[in-house]
């Protein structure tokens, strides 16, 4: 791969982690309820999720899952669903208050590291609207004449830890914020927020089209 177009690849990462998505929802959700070491987790997941989408687009598989309209309806369900789910989960998520009394402290129970990773990876492979910009992207920067391994391997590799830096930064955004919300009341409805979000985002995938040839 040659420096100039790795150099506009890694712009675009950039473009594309600062643009917000579920990932992003999902990182300030979760670094808001359980802080950013935990949320790291959750990261980590949404970079397993990347990984699998860039090796399938940049496979061929994307392009043949977009060719079939039902297997991107299929995709595209799931993913929604699922999103919609996520968002339904964080609406009815437990919250304990220390103190009888409504406003008192407030503890949120905290998922699991292998759910708090299984969710971020699910959340972006389920995403068709990455398969759908990693087909289009990808091809612009893998030139045929070269080994396609060692290509999608660097992509991957500059493309996560982009990634990284742009999730953390989101997590520690709204980690710094956990102070607001230290009462029942406050993360109710941060919860409710973030819920709402998630079922926002879910449903408007509903309205993601696959290219025609």
């Amino acid at each position: 791969m040659r420096w100039e177009v790795w150099l506009a690849y890694f712009a675009a990462c950039w473009v594309i982690a600062v643009s917000p998505g579920s990932g992003a929802v999902l990182s300030m959700s979760h670094g808001l309820s359980y802080g950013l070491r935990r949320t790291t987790t959750t990261i980590f997941g949404l970079q397993a999720g990347l990984v699998i989408v860039l090796l399938v687009a940049g496979g061929g598989l994307g392009a043949l899952l977009l060719a079939s309209e039902q297997a991107f309806m299929v995709v595209k369900t799931i993913g929604a669903l699922y999103l919609i789910y996520l968002g339904i989960q964080q609406w009815r998520a437990r919250v304990e208050a220390d103190a009888a009394q409504d406003g008192g402290p407030a503890r949120v129970a905290v998922m699991s590291r292998r759910r708090r990773f299984a969710t971020g990876l699910l959340t972006n492979v389920t995403n068709p609207k990455g398969i759908i910009f990693m087909v289009a992207v990808l091809p612009q920067f893998i030139d045929p004449n070269r080994p396609l391994a060692l290509q999608l391997a660097i992509l991957a590799a500059t493309m996560c830890a982009v990634d990284l830096v742009v999730m953390h930064g989101y997590a520690l955004l709204a980690s710094r914020m956990q102070g607001l919300f230290r009462n029942a009341r406050a993360v109710l409805w941060q919860n409710r927020f973030f819920g709402s979000v998630l079922m926002a985002v879910g449903a408007a995938l509903f309205f993601v089209r696959r290219q025609h040839a």
